[in-house]
This record gives C-alpha cells, sequence and structure tokens, in this order.
C-alpha cells in the first residue's frame, strides 16, 4: 500500500473534502491525506479507496470523521502571547466603553478552530482576571474535529500540555489529578463547547470577539473569503478579530479593518 492513492483518487478525495469543509490538500500535504486513508482502511477491514469513498458518501458520520482525521490540531495555552496581551489592554477596554451607553453587560466570544480546548480555556482565566464587576463573558468554541472537542469537553489535560501557563493562573484554575491537571469548574462552565464547521454560518450572531487562528491557511482563498464574511455577519457592530499571526486579510475583499496596536496587529469591525 505504498501509493495507495492514484492520481484520480487524490483529486476526488481532494475534491469531496474541499466541498464539504473549504480545506484544500495540494501535492505539498498530499501525504497526509495519504497516511490517514491508509489507517482508515485498515481499522475498516477495506480493500480499497473506492470502497472507503463510498462509505463516506453514504455515511454522514463517516464523513466527518475523515474531516476530523485530516485536520491538525496543534495548540497549546496561550499560544502567542502578544494578541492575548492586545485582548487584555486593547480589545477588552474598548468593549466596556463601548458597552456603558448600551448597558449591555456580557463579553460574547466564539473561539473558532478551537482544537482541544487550550484557546478558550486561555481566553477565559485573562477574563477571570481582569473583567470587572457587573461584567460577565460567554465563549462558544468550536471545531470540526469531535476528537479534539471531547478533550476540551473533558478540561484534563497531561503535564505535558499545562507549559506555559502563569503560575498564578495554574494555582487558581487547575487542580493536579493523577497524571495531569483539570480545569476547574468556574471555567468549564462559561465555555460551550460544539462542532462546527467552518464553511457553513453559525448562526451566533452580537460576538463581541472572534478568535480564529491558524485555520485560515488550510482553505484556498475562495474558501477563506466565505469564512470572513461569515465572521462578518456573526459579529456585532464594535468587534474583534483575531487571526494567526502568519495569516492575513490583505488583498481580500472584506469590510474589516486592519487595526496595530501596541501588543498585536488585529481586525475590527466598526459599524457607526
Amino acid at each position: 500500500m505504498a501509493d495507495l492513492l492514484t492520481d484520480a483518487d487524490f483529486k476526488l478525495f481532494s475534491k469531496v473534502i474541499y466541498d464539504e469543509s473549504g480545506i484544500t490538500f495540494s501535492d505539498t500535504n498530499r501525504s497526509i491525506l495519504d497516511s490517514r486513508l491508509k489507517e482508515r482502511l485498515r481499522e475498516k477491514n477495506l480493500a480499497s479507496v473506492q470502497e472507503y469513498y463510498r462509505l463516506i458518501m453514504s455515511s454522514r458520520e463517516e464523513m466527518k470523521f475523515l474531516l476530523d482525521s485530516v485536520t491538525t490540531n496543534l495548540t497549546r495555552f496561550f499560544r502567542n502571547q502578544p494578541q492575548f496581551d492586545a485582548l487584555e489592554h486593547y480589545v477588552i477596554p474598548h468593549l466596556i466603553e463601548a458597552k456603558k451607553s448600551k448597558f449591555d453587560t456580557k463579553i460574547r466570544i466564539w473561539s473558532a478552530g478551537c482544537s482541544t480546548g487550550e484557546e478558550p480555556y486561555t481566553i477565559a482565566m485573562l477574563l477571570e482576571d481582569i473583567l470587572p464587576p457587573p461584567y460577565t463573558y460567554q465563549i462558544v468554541a468550536s471545531d470540526i474535529s469531535l476528537k479534539s472537542l471531547m478533550v476540551g469537553q473533558s478540561g484534563f489535560y497531561p503535564e505535558s500540555r499545562i507549559t506555559g501557563i502563569p503560575d498564578k493562573y495554574l494555582k487558581r484554575f487547575f487542580t493536579k489529578k493523577d497524571s495531569g491537571y483539570q480545569v476547574s469548574d468556574v471555567l468549564m462552565k462559561k465555555i460551550k463547547f460544539d462542532y462546527h464547521n467552518l464553511k457553513f454560518d453559525s448562526g451566533v450572531r452580537n460576538l463581541d470577539v472572534i478568535f480564529c487562528r491558524n485555520v485560515l491557511i488550510y482553505f484556498d482563498d475562495a474558501a477563506q473569503k466565505t469564512v470572513i464574511d461569515h465572521f462578518w455577519e456573526d459579529m456585532s457592530p464594535m468587534s474583534y478579530l483575531f487571526i494567526g499571526h502568519s495569516e492575513s486579510l490583505f488583498g481580500m475583499n472584506t469590510k474589516f479593518e486592519f487595526l496595530k496596536t501596541d501588543w498585536a496587529c488585529l481586525y475590527q469591525k466598526n459599524v457607526k
């Protein structure tokens, strides 16, 4: 099974994955798709990729499994600290100021492509620390990987995964348990983990902040534009978008404004 995918097979699976999720496979990452399919054929005891293709086309659950298996879930707590500094020192103060006149005391955040949950828990720790009363927050955390969502929902992380968490947060929000750490109920109650495919509109509205970091790189230009347009519709008139530090909306026909703060660059929706 050294050469599992013929060129025709590769085009077939690449197209269905793109149509279902917007994720793009090219020759440079063809080996990832090839290895994931080999593994799944062994697990399902199937003789050919054609059999597996028929399976995914007839089973939504298996299609979800395929999409889960081809995504890369690389993350960590407080990844790219300058963006969290911008959230603390720029975004939150500006949101609080804007909400005063509206008598709105809730900050609504979406961690899109949250992987195993380190990002939304990082945001929650920060907000628990800096939000003045009477302000509260709510975080929706979504991913296309059900396996990753289950890790986030459990709130349990091996000792090797808690690197980067400041001691003050580790002591306050985690409990040592067996070979790892359990996130406190205080944080877990504020985060709703949910399956979502970014190709489609989330249906959520009036979001104040969206984090979608290191996800757009897996999409082509058309799919990126679809995702960004959905975000615009999902967000409140005064809101902020964080994407990966190596990602950019430059050259894209979008209504978001580029925003350079003292800590990090991000994007703003500002509708008067």
